[in-house]
């Protein structure tokens, strides 16, 4: 059975850093795409980074165009567990954040495309 755990969400002011975790609990962790996504108050889910890993053990990264040279994803295998470094936040990073994995390979920007999700964690960035 496949649990997610996120940690490392709080309060920072506008322009520090947080470091997001995720530990897998399930499957083999490079053999599935994987990715955060997170949902501001009245607004639906949406997809801020992902990651995939090849046989040859390459990695490809995806970030959506709001956090593209802010914020870093990676995942450590031995430890079965996903980051997301965000550094220069905004208040407007603001929300819940959610890894999520998929059954597949494949990074999609769609919530539905994921199988398994942690239970979130709140940042908040006071401006």
């Amino acid at each position: 059975q496949v649990q997610l755990v996120e940690s490392g969400g709080g309060l920072v002011q506008a322009g520090g850093s947080l470091r997001l975790s995720c530990v897998d609990s399930g499957r083999t962790f490079s053999n599935y795409a994987m990715a955060w996504f997170r949902q501001a108050p009245g607004k639906e889910r949406k997809f801020v980074a992902g990651i995939r890993w090849t046989d040859d053990n390459r990695y490809y990264r995806y970030y959506a165009d709001s956090v593209k040279g802010r914020f870093t994803i990676s995942g450590d295998n031995a430890k079965n567990t996903l980051y997301l470094q965000m550094n220069s936040l905004k208040s407007e990073d603001t929300a819940v954040y959610s890894c999520a994995k998929s059954n597949t390979r494949v990074v999609l920007t769609t919530a539905s495309a994921y199988d398994y999700w942690g239970q979130g964690t709140q940042v908040t960035v006071s401006s």
